[in-house]
């Protein structure tokens, strides 16, 4: 090889090496621009539906599909810019997506389960539920998954196929729920007085709603005595809340106005002969 030929092959060299790095940086800029668009489409979107005033659960799952929808036809105009056909890479795309599909069945259910949760709306963000044996305030509903946090502040997260083929409980429909608790009364206490005391007691507990007013009934009885239902109502935002004032209060006021504490007796006859 001679002189002549090392420098046409370096001029190659240099004419495709050139070519390609000013396409890598095109693509470079491509992507960097692209994100700064997609994230700018987002936030027009996201404000159009705040302005419209659209539910929270609804923004953030259209904010999910049209990000990842955006996403791919940016990955798909960049590596037509590369000159890979896109119609080649479509078709592959969809096998593989078929693939996938049969792979992660549970996936697709998760995804169709998430539609459902969008268009019939049984949770929203910011309910109070249990869904899939979790219990606790919805933070997301997403694409496969919806989070959960729970009462001790732990992020549980639950797909999206349980919670709409399991039984649902959405404790932030009706204004108000039961709370149910239980005093235990003793043989000798009166017990028309006691409920008398403890109506009037948890009816002043913060909170607790006018109507429907304190339910307190006799539950059943045992072998110490009578054992009273004692159930008072307030919103769900309120409900541990009253629900320890209300135990508090059961103990304080029958023991300040002076009833018997309950204690197991037994009746021992002594046969003497």
């Amino acid at each position: 090889m001679n002189a002549q030929d090392i420098s046409r092959w370096q001029e190659m060299v240099l004419q495709y090496g050139s070519e390609l790095g000013i396409k890598v940086l095109a693509a470079v800029a491509f992507w960097v621009i692209g994100r700064w668009l997609i994230g700018q489409v987002g936030h027009m979107v996201q404000s159009a539906l705040g302005r419209q005033k659209v539910d929270a659960t609804v923004m953030r799952y259209l904010g999910t599909v049209i990000n990842v929808t955006l996403n791919i036809l940016l990955v798909v105009g960049i590596l037509g810019y590369f000159g890979i056909q896109t119609t080649t890479f479509a078709a592959l795309f969809a096998a593989a997506g078929v693939a996938i599909g049969l792979a992660w069945s549970g996936l697709l259910a998760n995804f169709a389960g998430g539609v459902f949760l969008i268009i019939l709306r049984p949770i929203k963000v910011g309910d109070f539920v249990s869904v899939g044996g979790i219990i606790g305030t919805v933070k997301e509903v997403g694409l496969f998954s919806s989070a959960i946090v729970t009462p001790d502040n732990v992020l549980t997260l639950v797909g999206n196929n349980k919670i709409f083929g399991d039984t649902i409980q959405n404790f932030s429909t009706n204004p108000y729920r039961r709370v149910d608790l239980k005093a235990q009364l003793s043989g000798a206490a009166d017990h028309a007085a006691a409920m008398a005391l403890l109506k009037e007691k948890i009816s002043a507990i913060p909170n607790v709603m006018a109507d429907p007013p304190v339910d307190v009934e006799i539950l059943e009885f045992n072998l110490v005595g009578p054992v009273l239902a004692v159930r008072p109502y307030c919103h769900t935002d309120h409900y541990w809340q009253v629900y320890f004032a209300t135990n508090r209060t059961i103990l304080e006021s029958l023991s300040a106005a002076g009833f018997p504490a309950p204690m197991p007796a037994q009746v021992v006859f002594v046969n003497q002969k």
